[in-house]
């Protein structure tokens, strides 16, 4: 009994000299304070394109025929730019749109119901965000094209979308498209 007895009191003996130990030297992580990490994409870079967001009606540059409503949003806790594209005729489609730190850099995916897929990459310029890839197939089968959208936010609240193309690595470029995002007109129930 007696070895028992000194097993259960040397456990108790070292259970209170830990205790002592424990609250007489404060620990490292007691002792600093706290550090908050940032919130995921909350630095101003992510916020380059939130100028494109919103619920678009589409029209060609200087013409007031309609072809498309666009609806783009914020998502993912504002990590990401999301375009839903809703031509009136031809194909529809999407992309999706971040800022990558360690490239400095926007990267956009966009898919559409034709089975097209183009990574685009670019960067905001100060005054508009520009994106460039290479689209297999764009001009026809086997004509492939580089192509560089410019996004410019006007003064009147539109967003211009203006699309060139290159057939020579970016040497020459011609315009392909010209788009004006006006705010779309409210639906009337």
């Amino acid at each position: 009994m007696r070895r028992g007895f000194w097993k259960h009191k040397g456990l108790e003996l070292v259970l209170v000299l830990t205790g002592v130990l424990a609250t007489s030297f404060p620990s490292r992580a007691s002792a600093q304070p706290a550090i908050e990490k940032p919130a995921p994409c909350a630095s101003s870079e992510y916020r380059q394109f939130d100028f494109w967001v919103g619920r678009w009606d589409v029209y060609p540059t200087g013409q007031d025929k309609l072809i498309a409503h666009s609806l783009i949003e914020s998502v993912y806790g504002g990590c990401g730019v999301r375009e839903n594209w809703m031509p009136l005729s031809g194909a529809d489609g999407g992309s999706l749109n971040i800022y990558v730190p360690r490239e400095d850099a926007w990267r956009q995916t966009w898919i559409d119901s034709q089975g097209a897929r183009v990574e685009f990459k670019g960067g905001w310029t100060g005054r508009a965000m520009v994106l460039e890839g290479l689209w297999s197939n764009v001009l026809g089968p086997g004509e492939d094209a580089l192509v560089r959208m410019t996004y410019t936010k006007a003064g009147d609240g539109t967003v211009r979308q203006f699309g060139e193309m290159s057939q020579d690595q970016g040497e020459t470029w011609t315009s392909g498209f010209d788009f004006t995002y006006r705010p779309a007109t409210p639906e009337v129930n």
